[in-house]
């Protein structure tokens, strides 16, 4: 293990990082082999007392669309007021792309690590898949929507008491090139402490 490893095109890719659009995601995804070296990679980030406090949850093939199924029925008992529409969208979710991770946030609140901190993990490891996802070829999106947040959701999908949905990472083939957006100038963001 070296202590830094210096380079360029490390940088620039973090640099000009973007997320695709739900939108421009298409055939072919990473095949399993791919996939897992992708969520092998992923889990390189800092975790107090190598705790693990995530765990992935791949959706592939006819998995999507069974799940687009079971969602659109939870989203009709949790809002009545669900139009047509939004009950289309959902039954279009995770056909949006061929691949579908979802992390989960899985801390242990009973550890003396700050349920925060483990928390960041689970987040830094979302920003580590998007960024390995695409330097392997792969576009990428992070996503939550109203299925990150459902009680019936999480229920269908296993989560315990002290889980939750961090993200659902679309990945698949970028059918278009993103647009930059704007971005926040670091000079408002920056200041230097003084005692």
């Amino acid at each position: 293990m070296l202590p830094t490893r210096p380079s360029a095109d490390a940088r620039k890719l973090i640099a000009l990082r973007r997320s695709i659009s739900k939108r421009s995601l298409t055939e072919p995804g990473p095949d399993k082999q791919t996939l897992d070296e992708l969520l092998t990679v992923a889990t390189r980030v800092p975790d107090h007392r190598r705790l693990a406090p995530w765990r992935f949850l791949v959706f592939e093939g006819d998995a999507r669309d069974a799940f687009n199924q079971r969602a659109v029925e939870i989203q009709k008992q949790e809002d009545p007021a669900a139009t047509e529409t939004m009950l289309a969208d959902t039954a279009s979710y995770f056909t949006r792309s061929p691949v579908v991770v979802a992390v989960i946030s899985s801390p242990d609140p009973t550890h003396k690590t700050p349920v925060w901190e483990q928390e960041l993990s689970c987040g830094a490891l979302c920003q580590n898949l998007l960024l390995a996802a695409n330097a392997s070829g792969w576009a990428a999106c992070w996503l939550s929507e109203w299925i990150a947040f459902s009680p019936g959701i999480n229920t269908l999908l296993g989560l315990t008491e002290h889980e939750r949905i961090a993200a659902y990472i679309y990945l698949g083939t970028a059918k278009d090139t993103p647009l930059e957006r704007m971005r926040p100038d670091p000079a408002t963001k920056i200041q230097r402490w003084q005692a």
